[in-house]
Protein backbone atom coordinates (compact mmCIF):
# COMPACT_ATOMS: atom_id res chain seq x y z
CA UNK A 1 0.00 0.00 0.00
CA UNK A 2 2.65 2.55 0.99
CA UNK A 3 4.74 1.45 -2.00
CA UNK A 4 1.90 2.44 -4.31
CA UNK A 5 1.55 5.82 -2.60
CA UNK A 6 5.30 6.44 -2.93
CA UNK A 7 5.19 5.34 -6.57
CA UNK A 8 2.26 7.71 -7.19
CA UNK A 9 4.31 10.59 -5.77
CA UNK A 10 7.29 9.60 -7.95
CA UNK A 11 5.05 9.54 -11.03
CA UNK A 12 3.60 12.92 -10.07
CA UNK A 13 7.10 14.40 -9.84
CA UNK A 14 8.10 12.82 -13.17
CA UNK A 15 4.94 13.90 -15.04
CA UNK A 16 4.04 17.06 -13.12
CA UNK A 17 3.35 19.23 -16.18
CA UNK A 18 0.65 17.18 -17.91
CA UNK A 19 -0.76 15.87 -14.61
CA UNK A 20 -1.26 19.33 -13.13
CA UNK A 21 -2.57 20.66 -16.45
CA UNK A 22 -5.25 17.95 -16.46
CA UNK A 23 -6.09 18.75 -12.84
CA UNK A 24 -6.31 22.48 -13.59
CA UNK A 25 -8.62 21.91 -16.56
CA UNK A 26 -10.86 19.54 -14.58
CA UNK A 27 -10.95 21.92 -11.63
CA UNK A 28 -11.83 24.95 -13.76
CA UNK A 29 -14.64 23.04 -15.48
CA UNK A 30 -15.85 21.74 -12.10
CA UNK A 31 -15.75 25.25 -10.60
CA UNK A 32 -18.81 26.34 -12.60
CA UNK A 33 -21.22 23.79 -11.05
CA UNK A 34 -19.35 24.05 -7.75
CA UNK A 35 -19.96 27.78 -7.40
CA UNK A 36 -23.44 27.44 -8.92
CA UNK A 37 -24.55 24.86 -6.37
CA UNK A 38 -23.34 27.07 -3.52
CA UNK A 39 -25.12 30.12 -4.91
CA UNK A 40 -28.37 28.12 -4.92
CA UNK A 41 -28.25 27.97 -1.11
CA UNK A 42 -26.55 31.34 -0.60
CA UNK A 43 -29.12 32.60 1.90
CA UNK A 44 -30.99 29.36 2.57
CA UNK A 45 -30.93 28.49 6.30
CA UNK A 46 -31.80 24.83 5.72
CA UNK A 47 -29.17 22.34 6.84
CA UNK A 48 -30.77 19.71 4.60
CA UNK A 49 -30.38 21.89 1.54
CA UNK A 50 -26.74 22.50 2.47
CA UNK A 51 -26.25 18.73 2.77
CA UNK A 52 -27.88 18.11 -0.62
CA UNK A 53 -25.61 20.71 -2.19
CA UNK A 54 -22.59 19.05 -0.55
CA UNK A 55 -23.60 15.69 -2.02
CA UNK A 56 -23.82 17.25 -5.49
CA UNK A 57 -20.35 18.69 -4.89
CA UNK A 58 -18.94 15.27 -4.02
CA UNK A 59 -20.46 13.81 -7.19
CA UNK A 60 -19.07 16.52 -9.48
CA UNK A 61 -15.67 16.22 -7.79
CA UNK A 62 -15.76 12.45 -8.38
CA UNK A 63 -16.36 13.04 -12.09
CA UNK A 64 -13.38 15.43 -12.18
CA UNK A 65 -11.24 12.83 -10.39
CA UNK A 66 -12.21 10.08 -12.81
CA UNK A 67 -11.46 12.30 -15.81
CA UNK A 68 -8.00 13.23 -14.49
CA UNK A 69 -7.33 9.55 -13.78
CA UNK A 70 -8.15 8.69 -17.38
CA UNK A 71 -5.94 11.47 -18.72
CA UNK A 72 -2.85 10.51 -16.69
CA UNK A 73 -3.21 6.76 -17.32
CA UNK A 74 -1.03 6.94 -20.43
CA UNK A 75 1.74 8.74 -18.56
CA UNK A 76 2.61 5.55 -16.69
CA UNK A 77 2.97 3.54 -19.90
CA UNK A 78 4.29 5.69 -22.73
CA UNK A 79 4.63 9.13 -21.15
CA UNK A 80 1.72 10.71 -23.01
CA UNK A 81 -1.47 12.13 -21.59
CA UNK A 82 -4.60 10.61 -23.12
CA UNK A 83 -7.34 13.22 -23.32
CA UNK A 84 -9.80 11.38 -25.55
CA UNK A 85 -12.02 8.92 -23.70
CA UNK A 86 -10.53 9.96 -20.36
CA UNK A 87 -13.73 9.75 -18.31
CA UNK A 88 -14.54 6.23 -19.50
CA UNK A 89 -10.93 5.06 -19.00
CA UNK A 90 -10.68 6.69 -15.57
CA UNK A 91 -13.97 5.16 -14.44
CA UNK A 92 -12.79 1.71 -15.50
CA UNK A 93 -9.45 2.09 -13.74
CA UNK A 94 -11.09 3.37 -10.56
CA UNK A 95 -13.58 0.49 -10.56
CA UNK A 96 -10.80 -2.08 -10.91
CA UNK A 97 -8.63 -0.28 -8.33
CA UNK A 98 -11.40 -0.31 -5.71
CA UNK A 99 -12.03 -4.00 -6.32
CA UNK A 100 -8.35 -5.03 -6.38
CA UNK A 101 -6.81 -2.78 -3.76
CA UNK A 102 -9.48 -1.10 -1.63
CA UNK A 103 -7.09 -0.33 1.23
CA UNK A 104 -4.65 1.33 -1.15
CA UNK A 105 -7.42 3.44 -2.66
CA UNK A 106 -8.63 4.37 0.83
CA UNK A 107 -5.08 5.31 1.84
CA UNK A 108 -4.83 7.50 -1.27
CA UNK A 109 -8.17 9.15 -0.47
CA UNK A 110 -7.16 9.79 3.14
CA UNK A 111 -3.75 11.16 2.15
CA UNK A 112 -5.18 13.39 -0.58
CA UNK A 113 -8.01 14.46 1.72
CA UNK A 114 -5.57 15.41 4.46
CA UNK A 115 -3.51 17.54 2.07
CA UNK A 116 -6.70 19.11 0.72
CA UNK A 117 -7.89 19.91 4.23
CA UNK A 118 -4.56 21.52 5.10
CA UNK A 119 -4.83 23.72 2.02
CA UNK A 120 -8.53 24.53 2.27
CA UNK A 121 -9.66 24.63 5.89
CA UNK A 122 -7.49 27.44 7.31
CA UNK A 123 -8.43 29.87 4.52
CA UNK A 124 -12.10 28.84 4.46
CA UNK A 125 -12.55 28.97 8.23
CA UNK A 126 -10.80 32.34 8.39
CA UNK A 127 -12.93 33.73 5.57
CA UNK A 128 -16.33 32.18 6.27
CA UNK A 129 -16.20 31.01 9.87
CA UNK A 130 -16.67 27.43 11.04
CA UNK A 131 -20.48 27.67 11.20
CA UNK A 132 -20.80 28.66 7.55
CA UNK A 133 -18.24 26.11 6.48
CA UNK A 134 -20.15 23.19 8.01
CA UNK A 135 -23.69 24.44 7.57
CA UNK A 136 -25.67 26.79 5.37
CA UNK A 137 -23.70 29.68 3.88
CA UNK A 138 -26.11 32.27 5.34
CA UNK A 139 -25.31 35.06 2.85
CA UNK A 140 -21.52 35.37 3.24
CA UNK A 141 -19.60 38.38 2.01
CA UNK A 142 -18.57 37.96 -1.63
CA UNK A 143 -14.89 38.38 -0.74
CA UNK A 144 -15.07 35.68 1.93
CA UNK A 145 -16.81 33.35 -0.49
CA UNK A 146 -14.15 34.06 -3.14
CA UNK A 147 -11.34 33.22 -0.69
CA UNK A 148 -13.00 29.89 0.15
CA UNK A 149 -13.61 29.12 -3.54
CA UNK A 150 -10.01 29.87 -4.51
CA UNK A 151 -8.71 27.67 -1.69
CA UNK A 152 -10.93 24.86 -3.02
CA UNK A 153 -9.49 25.33 -6.52
CA UNK A 154 -5.91 25.22 -5.22
CA UNK A 155 -6.57 22.11 -3.15
CA UNK A 156 -8.20 20.34 -6.10
CA UNK A 157 -5.38 21.12 -8.50
CA UNK A 158 -2.80 19.92 -5.97
CA UNK A 159 -4.54 16.69 -4.94
CA UNK A 160 -6.38 15.38 -8.04
CA UNK A 161 -3.23 14.13 -9.83
CA UNK A 162 -1.91 12.27 -6.78
CA UNK A 163 -5.08 10.23 -6.33
CA UNK A 164 -5.27 9.76 -10.10
CA UNK A 165 -1.87 8.07 -10.09
CA UNK A 166 -2.87 5.95 -7.07
CA UNK A 167 -5.95 4.78 -8.99
CA UNK A 168 -3.94 4.11 -12.16
CA UNK A 169 -1.36 2.07 -10.27
CA UNK A 170 -3.91 0.14 -8.20
CA UNK A 171 -6.16 -0.40 -11.22
CA UNK A 172 -3.46 -1.48 -13.66
CA UNK A 173 -2.31 -5.06 -14.16
CA UNK A 174 1.07 -4.15 -12.78
CA UNK A 175 2.03 -1.47 -10.32
CA UNK A 176 5.17 0.61 -10.47
CA UNK A 177 7.64 -0.94 -8.05
CA UNK A 178 9.88 0.88 -5.55
CA UNK A 179 12.64 1.33 -8.15
CA UNK A 180 10.27 3.14 -10.49
CA UNK A 181 9.97 0.25 -12.93
CA UNK A 182 6.96 -1.95 -13.51
CA UNK A 183 6.64 -4.81 -11.08
CA UNK A 184 4.07 -6.92 -9.30
CA UNK A 185 4.35 -5.18 -5.91
CA UNK A 186 1.11 -3.35 -5.10
CA UNK A 187 2.55 -1.70 -1.98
Amino acid sequence: MTGTLRSALALLRRHAGPAYLAALLATLVNTVPDVGRKVLVWDDPSGWHALAVAVVGVLTAAVAQLWVTGVVAGLTHDGSARWSGALRRGTGLAWVAVRRAPRTVLAGLVTGGAVSALLTLPASVAALGLDRLLGPLDSPAVGAFAVAAVSDVVASVVTLPFLAFVLVLAGSREAVGPGGGLGRDRG
